[in-house]
């Protein structure tokens, strides 16, 4: 099958493209044939090797987090799903690989793909809309009445997390720029800083919940238009002790990860607030919570451009501009 591939951990390198085996497919497996998938920073990421130490691939892997098409195989112990469903999913860390004609993933991190949908818009939801409920619905605990301040509001996450947060209830302050304001303010957005001209820190206080997709300047200034009690999740590092704990690291990377989230614990403790980073993982049974939402019209994807699987590399160089408005799809099939 065709594929794209990293062939060594190296910055700004182009996936190569070409012909690997078809993936095995285990008992607890499905094997979808690929007719879309969606790229997000986190490949890019993982193709630099930025997330080596912590989720480490030996090279050649084939790259991709995002997926949606057809089961053609299920493995002896499926009983979820069956030959000809069409499902959607973010494959879990260690067996990523969507960039490629076929993947075969534990049945446990697929879910059916919403019905209204096309395979393109499909692939573009999984790893953002795990992010946002898993930020927002597992970590915060956001609930009617309460304040969020989601970051980047016209981006992969910041569309769907805006979108999650109205349906909880919530008032939702976002940065965005002036061209994008409207889009945000679609999505469910209440306030709209542009962040080219005005510093949400002067524009926001007595929050309950922070979204931090930012750099560590940012995620500080964040901390304090939060009111005590509050949390910031942030998904752009630094990584914690607890997230050490859950990836049962060794006891070395575990003190590192101490080290550099230190100052920002430390920070948040002093102000009375609650510090989690949050490095998603896949999970069907989110994913399928999710598809009821987007079925029941209370969550749409947005989709900036749709490249075809053979310009892969370039709709990767696209969002690395930082400028895509929600996501950016390939097309397999």
């Amino acid at each position: 099958m065709k594929a794209f591939i990293v062939d060594r951990y190296a910055k700004d390198t182009p996936l190569r493209f070409g012909d690997v085996p078809e993936p095995e497919v285990g008992p607890n497996d499905v094997l979808v044939q690929v007719h879309a998938a969606s790229l997000n920073q986190l490949d890019s990421k993982i193709r630099d090797g930025e997330f080596k130490l912590i989720v480490p691939y030996a090279p050649p892997f084939i790259a991709g987090h995002d997926v949606a098409g057809v089961v053609i195989r299920v493995g002896a112990k499926v009983r979820q799903f069956n030959v000809g469903d069409e499902v959607y999913a973010r494959p879990r860390d260690g067996r990523i690989g969507t960039f490629a004609e076929y993947i075969a993933m534990d049945e446990a991190d697929v879910a059916l793909k919403p019905k209204n949908l096309s395979m393109e818009e499909a692939a573009s939801v999984p790893l953002v809309g795990l992010t946002a409920w898993q930020a927002l619905v597992e970590r915060a605990g956001l609930r009617k009445g309460q304040k969020v301040f989601i970051q980047a509001g016209s981006g992969g996450v910041g569309t769907i997390a805006i979108q999650l947060a109205k349906h909880l209830g919530a008032t939702i302050a976002t940065t965005t720029s002036a061209a994008n304001a409207d889009l945000v303010k679609s999505l469910g957005a209440d306030i709209v800083v542009d962040y080219r001209k005005d510093d949400f820190e002067q524009v926001l206080s007595g929050y309950d919940v922070v979204l931090n997709s930012q750099e560590s300047k940012t995620l500080e200034k964040s901390l304090r238009i939060l009111k005590p009690g509050g949390v910031a999740v942030s998904i752009s590092g630094p990584p914690d002790p607890e997230f050490a704990r859950e990836k049962r690291l060794n006891p070395l990377l575990n003190l590192v990860l101490r080290l550099l989230s230190a100052s920002i614990r430390r920070q948040a403790r002093r102000a009375g607030l609650r510090y989690s980073f949050l490095f998603m993982a896949g999970n069907g049974a989110q994913l399928a919570r999710i598809t009821a939402l987007i079925e029941a019209g209370v969550i749409r994807p947005v989709i900036d451009r749709v490249f075809p699987f053979e310009q892969t590399n370039e709709a990767l160089a696209y969002i690395e501009q930082g400028r895509a408005k929600g996501k950016v799809v390939i097309k397999v099939r």
